[in-house]
């Protein structure tokens, strides 16, 4: 099974990029995107129909062109279920998150593929600690859903670094959100309950490797980047990865893709 994962930064202005283009081309049998931006009422047919595909969105309920997801499913998967949000009012209302669950052949649970586009913690410390609650809530969620019997799959756009390798100037943000202590230590408790960054576990060294850049610097053109887009699986599928990586030479937004190769 291969998924891809993109903050597209408005889908939109993806569309016009040729950025949805070049992801209905790679064939992946689930695609997800973050920061959409969108109703699907505002949005071509062919985005929201692609041949082949069913697509799940969530858009904020409180401003237009704003945050927002979207899942699409190849139809031959066939989902048992879908959900939206967490069940909290405080933290769904932005239209953050989808949960797409399996089943295996016997009707059991199988995985569960989580899509998430996590708060920014910028804008005051209010916003922090939205994002501290959301943070909490959702390993909260995923612990609940694991102990239904389904394995974890989670992507998207953390809005965090988790270490220094994985921004090109970790001292100079250390007291920046997207690099603070308490956001940190949120990956390590997320770690530390057998949930795997993937990609760092199969690339424990590999430096420059990142998913965000700043756009207003033309930072990516200098590789000054953040990776803060993730795939993390529970523990009992490590060795079901195949590959992944980052599509780091995609445009069409100020994140790039990055990919999931698993056998399920």
């Amino acid at each position: 099974m291969k998924i891809i994962s993109w903050n597209v930064n408005g889908i939109r202005a993806n569309i016009k990029k040729g950025g949805f283009d070049w992801l209905i081309n790679q064939d992946a049998d689930i695609f997800c995107l973050e920061e959409t931006k969108a109703h699907p009422d505002q949005l071509p047919t062919e985005v929201v129909t692609p041949f082949g595909y069913k697509s799940y969105f969530d858009h904020s309920k409180i401003k237009k062109g704003y945050s927002g997801v979207a899942v699409y499913v190849k139809i031959t998967l066939k989902p048992e279920k879908v959900e939206y949000g967490m069940g909290i009012e405080e933290l769904d209302k932005e239209g953050r998150q989808i949960t797409i669950f399996f089943n295996n052949k016997a009707g059991k649970p199988y995985f569960a593929l989580v899509n998430t586009y996590f708060p920014n913690g910028g804008g005051g410390p209010g916003r922090l600690a939205y994002k501290l609650r959301y943070y909490e809530a959702f390993l909260d969620y995923i612990e609940k859903i694991r102990k239904q019997g389904y394995s974890i799959i989670f992507t998207g756009d953390i809005n965090t670094a988790h270490t220094e390798i994985d921004l090109a100037r970790p001292k100079e943000n250390v007291e920046n959100t997207g690099f603070l202590p308490v956001e940190r230590a949120w990956i390590d408790k997320v770690i530390a309950v057998k949930y795997v960054d993937i990609f760092r576990y199969l690339n424990p060294k590999t430096i420059g490797a990142y998913t965000y850049w700043d756009m207003k610097t033309f930072a990516r053109e200098r590789n000054v980047g953040w990776r803060i887009d993730y795939f993390f699986v529970s523990n009992n599928l490590t060795e079901k990865v195949k590959k992944t990586g980052i599509h780091s030479n995609i445009l069409g937004s100020d994140h790039c893709p990055i990919f999931l190769d698993i056998a399920l």
